[in-house]
Formats: structure tokens, sequence, C-alpha cells
């Protein structure tokens, strides 16, 4: 393996407690080796006291070198986060001065970081580009691929996306999915420790997570208040974990003020290890989070998929997709728990995320000559003919 040989500074920016998760393996495995000198840009969601102030833990994750940024206030628009944190990322990278930006995913912190590092000729490396959605938040990713130089996507269909984007085949490497990486290791707390934690006494429960859809504001209050109605007539138990902050994240946290916390344990945020226990030992997961259509589906955990958020994002035995209808949504409440447990599928057999060494493979290609020749100047590539995809 070619290895470069001068120190090359690396910067990841988080914005969120999502995407923090995906980042911690590659992080922790890049800053742990010699060749790289790395750094943490901090904001979005993380520094927000309402969301659980998650910067807490960035910093007792034991990262160094971290730089925290505010760049929103509650209820901001997405337009004027972005333009924020493009401000405040701008002015730490010209001080930084980068090798590599590394971001994830379709918040707009990521499309911040990308067209920062792209307009200042910095390598831009995109971690789980190439999906799909339906909602805002693909329109982000895409434009995210669009600013990014270096692709690190968790599959071979999401590289066939980014081809078709016009990307060129040699910046795509696939690594899987690096929240894999967590999710399957030995060092996950155990069940019981992460309920004393948070105080759950529940011995069986499921998660909800129910986030805004920006296309949909106008419905968004109604939406919710089906949602979580539909909740407490099923009579089940639930952790409750808060939307992220994009436009009706306010409707969405009015409802879960009125829930009774008899039968919901409700948390701005749980850390992302305590969340895999919670998860790998829950009934289901019912909302529109992306943990119930990536991560759910890789401990075999049934899915109740709401509305349109996630819509064609993943297709797997245990998903079941249904509208906003409280009779829809209740019905699968049901089918789900007459038919749970004994129908569990193999972990590795269908999912298509990896295999739990994303961080090897990264750091693999972090060490490659290929890696630092990939030019800032872009170019669209032609498909001449579907063998190319």
């Amino acid at each position: 393996m070619g290895r470069y040989k001068r120190m090359k500074r690396i910067v990841y920016l988080t914005g969120t407690r999502a995407d923090f998760g995906k980042l911690k393996s590659l992080i922790s495995i890049s800053q742990n080796y010699p060749n790289f000198d790395v750094h943490l840009f901090v904001t979005g969601m993380h520094m927000n006291s309402l969301y659980g102030f998650t910067v807490t833990e960035v910093i007792n994750s034991g990262f160094k070198n971290i730089y925290k940024y505010i760049n929103h206030e509650t209820d901001d628009s997405m337009d004027k986060i972005l333009s924020s944190t493009m401000i405040g990322f701008s002015q730490y990278i010209k001080q930084i001065k980068p090798d590599l930006i590394i971001v994830h995913g379709d918040r707009v912190e990521a499309l911040a970081g990308a067209i920062v590092g792209s307009l200042n000729n910095i390598l831009v490396g995109h971690i789980e580009g190439g999906e799909v959605s339906g909602t805002i938040d693909e329109l982000i990713r895409h434009s995210v691929t669009k600013m990014s130089h270096v692709h690190f996507v968790a599959n071979e269909e999401a590289k066939k996306r980014l081809i078709q984007l016009g990307e060129f085949k040699k910046s795509i490497f696939t690594i899987g999915s690096p929240d894999i990486d967590l999710m399957g290791s030995k060092y996950l707390p155990d069940l019981e420790v992460v309920k004393k934690h948070y105080n759950v006494t529940y011995k069986d429960y499921s998660i909800a997570m129910f986030h805004p859809v920006t296309t949909e504001y106008e419905n968004i209050k109604k939406y919710a208040f089906i949602f979580f109605n539909a909740l407490i007539e099923s009579n089940l138990n639930y952790i409750v974990i808060y939307p992220n902050n994009d436009l009706g994240s306010r409707e969405i946290l009015n409802e879960i003020s009125k829930l009774n916390t008899n039968r919901f344990k409700v948390f701005p945020s749980i850390r992302f290890e305590f969340f895999l226990t919670f998860l790998k030992f829950s009934r289901f997961i019912i909302g529109n989070s992306s943990a119930g259509v990536r991560e759910a589906p890789y401990y075999g955990i049934p899915t109740i998929d709401v509305g349109s958020r996630q819509d064609k994002r993943s297709i797997h035995e245990t998903i079941y997709n249904c509208g906003y209808e409280k009779s829809e949504i209740l019905n699968l409440i049901s089918k789900v728990e007459t038919s749970l447990k004994a129908s569990k599928i193999s972990v590795n057999r269908f999912y298509n995320f990896g295999i739990g060494n994303s961080d090897k493979l990264f750091l693999k290609i972090l060490n490659s000559k290929e890696l630092w020749k990939i030019k800032c100047q872009k170019q669209f590539q032609e498909i001449l003919n579907e063998k190319e995809i």
C-alpha cells in the first residue's frame, strides 16, 4: 500500500447527532494514524440546547482539535443556516488550511462545507452520496456530490447514481455505511446499562422518531397530530427522540409535549452507541427516520416507515410503508406486533450497506496515492453506453 509520508490535515464537519454517528469510526481511525492531523468543525444541532447540546458527546468521545460554531437560532430557515455555516466555515478553513474536508449526507451543513471547500480549491470528500429519498434532502445530497471531489459510497447502487450524475469513476470508493462499524461492535453497552442511564423501566418498548418534511410544511401540524395520536391509541410503550431542527420541528415538538409520560419516555437526543443498543432490543421502530431504513434492518428490527421522507430510500423485508392516515399506522402496528420476532431475518442475508469495516477501507484510501492525485478542477463525465454505469 503506497503511503504519503507528509502529514495531511483533515477537517471533519459535523452538524447533527446522526452524521456524527456515521463519521465517528472514520474520525477515530484517522486520528490514531500518524499520517494525519485531524480537526473537527462542530456546528448545527450539536450546539443547540433544545436538541440536547450534543457537542458534549463529541467532546467526550476523546477527539482532539474541536472547533465549535453556532450557525443558527431555533426556527431559522435552511437557507439562513446554509449561509451562516458557509461564513463560519470559510473563516475557519482559512486559518486551518486543510488538505481534505470530509462531510456526510444531506444536511445543509454538509452542503456549506462542500461549497466552501470547492470554492477554495480544497479537496472535499463526501460520505454516503448517491442515496435517494424523494424529499429536499435528496436535492441537497446530490448538490453536495456535485461540489465534492471524492466520494465514499455505501454500495454499488449509490456508485451507479454518482456515475449518472457525471462523476468520475476513479473518484468513487465503495466502503459501506460507517455506522455498521459501530453496530456490529462487541463494545456496545449492555441493555441494562443503557436503560439505567436513561431511566427506562419498560420490559418491552418501541422507538418513535418523526422528523419534519420541509416540502410538506403546510400539513406537518396535522401529520404530527395523527402520528402521535396513533401511538397513544396503540397502547404500547415508546422511547421518543426529538426531531431534527428543520422547518416544522416546532409543530412536532408541540405534539410530543402532550404525550403521557407513563408510556412515553422522551429524549432530545440519545448517545449513538446507546441508541443502537436501544434499537437492537426494541420491538420495532416507527416514524420517518433514516434509522428505520438503514440501521434497523441490520438488526432485523421491523420498521414502520410513515409518509414520504424515506420514500425509495431502501427496500427490505422488515420495512413496512404507510401514509399519514391513523388507520394505516394502527393497522401496521397491529400487523407487526402479531408477527414479531418469529420472522426476524438474518442480519447479513439481505443487507447491502457493508460488513463493518468501513473505517479500514476509508483509511486505506486516505493512505493511497490515487486519492491525493484527484484534482479540484472537475469535469462532467459523459456516459457513452450502459456498460459504463
